[in-house]
């Protein structure tokens, strides 16, 4: 079973992340601060990360950058999530580090579809 880590401040995203991904077969931690998925990445050995752009302390591009530059989780893919979409956001996640891009609120089977092509290793159609 695939592990997934959502970092997510919202605790209605949280849910409705939650709900889709176990529906789909997939385990599911939830945290709410980057700086907990920071510390808790090594242990957790997620096979994917949906991170929240807007956190509380540390954004979540930064801990992207963090994760993705690590050499113990640098493979660990990890999908921005935002509501906060301006020109040029997708582009700054995927420098982050990021392997792909959701605006909030989310469509369900765009959703889906993302996160099992990222999970599966392909490339996200731009």
């Amino acid at each position: 079973m695939k592990k997934i880590l959502v970092v997510e401040d919202n605790p209605t995203n949280r849910m409705i992340f939650r709900d889709i991904l176990e529906a789909d077969g997939y385990e599911v931690e939830c945290l709410e601060r980057a700086e907990d998925a920071l510390r808790l990445q090594r242990e957790r050995l997620p096979d994917l990360i949906l991170m929240d752009v807007q956190l509380p302390g540390m954004d979540g591009l930064t801990a992207a950058r963090i994760l993705s530059e690590d050499r113990d989780t640098g493979d660990v893919p990890i999908i921005a999530v935002t509501s906060h979409a301006m020109p040029g956001d997708r582009e700054r996640a995927l420098l982050a580090g990021c392997s792909g891009y959701i605006t909030k609120p989310i469509r369900v089977k765009p959703f889906r579809e993302q996160i099992a092509l990222v999970l599966a290793g392909d490339d996200i159609p731009v």
